[in-house]
């Protein structure tokens, strides 16, 4: 434990040091949309060097994002929820790590644990401010500190701990195994009638970030009978977001599919498939950006500019968090509650024109 962790600036030197292959830990645990937002690091490892060694530790649902990425050399499964139970699994499965580097992208407590269990000699985590539970103690050393920023744009300032430049080419590259992209495609096909497909994802592990399910079977038949889209429910396997997909399919006019699930690979699939996404903000939302697929981002919770789509399809994202006439601010931090409801159908339809015109 480092009561004085030294600070990481742009112009430090680079702590992963360049005397032959390296073994770096990246601890970055949840959610979904976090573990896409911390790819480009594992792929900037791999640039420095293709011969370095990258271990994640991430908890269960996020690890599937991982899984067959060229950058990944292994994926540590820690089962926060276990408690004691899923702390001593993570012990036995790291007792044979030994890190030269860790990055702790994590703001909270449970980072801690597997930043130690790394047993890197330099373990390197958030701004102090940005984190909690006295976490920036487990790092020898914290990045400088800086104004809240859209969160891809803060992982990326863990670039000054690698030695890699600022404006380094930014990348994702989720991969699919070939048994998946076959899966897809017969998922696709077996769609019929050629039509483009539209997904809906109907809900969001808060609630609070959930847009009304009777507007969404409004957007399917607008989706469906005015866009010639044909339409794909997608979520989760909470009783919440089954209970929206089921107002949904009694309450359009189309044939939505539904395709709820409790697969995250089969999730990314579909969403690869798409040819636009509807979410507020939630996992689906980034892996469709990290992909390239359009997405139409409901934001009136959360703040777009510092969790929505990260420089491409801005002009996708139906903003109610931003006060009127004010300017986007990515440094807004706190939540607004009780806000989803002011996103009419009109607005959501109206960013489906502008993709239809610009990215379809």
């Amino acid at each position: 434990m480092s009561l004085f962790p030294r600070t990481v600036t742009a112009d430090s030197p680079p702590l992963l040091s360049g005397d032959g292959p390296q073994r770096v830990c990246i601890v970055l645990l949840s959610g979904i949309g976090d573990v896409v937002h911390g790819l480009p690091l594992a792929l900037d490892v791999k640039a420095l060097d293709p011969a370095h060694r990258v271990t994640w530790v991430a908890e269960p649902a996020p690890a599937e994002v991982l899984r067959h990425h060229p950058a990944v050399d292994r994926v540590v499964v820690y089962r926060t929820r276990a408690g004691l139970s899923g702390l001593r699994a993570l012990r036995r499965e790291m007792a044979g790590t030994r890190a030269d580097l860790t990055l702790n992208v994590q703001r909270y407590l449970k980072s801690v644990w597997p930043t130690l269990l790394s047993r890197a000699s330099v373990r390197v985590g958030l701004p102090p401010s940005k984190t909690r539970d006295g976490v920036r103690f487990s790092s020898t050393h914290v990045l400088a500190e800086v104004p809240w920023k859209h969160s891809q744009d803060l992982f990326l300032d863990f670039r000054w701990a690698l030695g890699v430049a600022r404006g380094a080419p930014v990348r994702w590259d989720l991969t699919f195994s070939e048994p998946e992209i076959a899966e897809r495609e017969a998922f696709f096909a077996g769609l019929g009638g050629g039509r483009p497909v539209a997904s809906l994802v109907v809900g969001s592990a808060n609630p609070a970030k959930d847009w009304p399910a009777e507007r969404y079977a409004e957007v399917a038949d607008a989706l469906a009978l005015d866009f010639g889209f044909h339409v794909l429910l997608l979520g989760g396997p909470s009783a919440r977001e089954r209970r929206a997909a089921d107002v949904v399919l009694a309450r359009a006019r189309v044939h939505p599919t539904d395709g709820l699930g409790d697969s995250v690979r089969r999730l990314m699939g579909r969403i690869a498939g798409s040819a636009l996404v509807v979410a507020p903000d939630t996992g689906p939302l980034h892996i469709a950006h990290a992909l390239g697929v359009p997405v139409i981002g409901l934001f009136a919770h959360t703040n777009p500019w510092r969790v929505g789509p990260w420089k491409r399809f801005r002009d996708l994202v139906v903003d109610r968090y931003t006060e009127p006439g004010a300017n986007p601010d990515p440094s807004g931090y706190l939540p607004r509650d009780d806000r989803m409801d002011a996103i009419t159908v009109a607005d959501v339809l109206e960013k489906v024109e502008v993709a239809r015109s610009t990215y379809l």
